[in-house]
């Protein structure tokens, strides 16, 4: 089967991974219109966000960006600039989509603040992953565990705010929706 956990020693000699797809920048009501389609005729999505990250003791930023990912193409919303528009409510609505990402619970709750909605067929690799034995809750250690590879978390605490995201920051928050996309299938595929 597969390890329990991974250090991240162990880690560190893994090749590098990285989404290699189509990355599409959605930053107007128009462009979620043309791309929102396309997520919706699918059966199964990655998801995650980002925020502006602060240094500040007790202060949180409201989420930055909202990424998700099929095998070959990733869309990253800029839900700071577009709020979260009714066609990726519908998305998150839908039952027939799943959305699989890790630490969930608070994804929703910060999106819910955006545009409330009933969230359906979310599944959360944090909980996921304890049926096939994996201990870790970390994105990158479960994917050095599943795959034996290692996804980079350097643009992790960088401004997602900023007018332009660049190449770096869209290859990470790309990486991250797709990767949880790929440890959802791997696992499914072991039953």
């Amino acid at each position: 089967m597969f390890a329990e956990d991974i250090t991240n020693e162990e880690i560190k000699d893994y090749p590098l991974v990285q989404f290699a797809g189509k990355v599409f920048i959605i930053d107007t009501h128009k462009k979620v219109e043309d791309f929102a389609g396309l997520l919706k005729n699918q059966q199964i999505i990655g998801i995650d966000t980002e925020t502006r990250p602060s240094f500040k003791k007790g202060a949180n930023n409201p989420v930055s960006l909202l990424q998700l990912a099929t095998p070959s193409q990733a869309f990253l919303f800029r839900v700071n600039l577009i709020g979260l528009p009714k066609p990726l409510v519908e998305i998150f609505e839908n039952p027939e989509i799943k959305k699989i990402g890790l630490a969930l619970k608070d994804d929703i709750q910060i999106l819910k603040r955006l545009n409330n909605f009933e969230a359906e067929s979310f599944i959360d690799l944090q909980h996921y992953v304890k049926a096939f034995g994996i201990k870790s809750t970390s994105l990158k250690k479960i994917m050095a565990i599943i795959f034996e590879q290692r996804i980079s978390k350097s643009q992790q605490v960088t401004n997602w705010d900023r007018p332009e995201l660049t190449e770096a920051q869209q290859i990470y928050a790309a990486t991250d929706a797709w990767a949880c996309l790929q440890i959802y299938r791997k696992l499914n595929n072991q039953l």
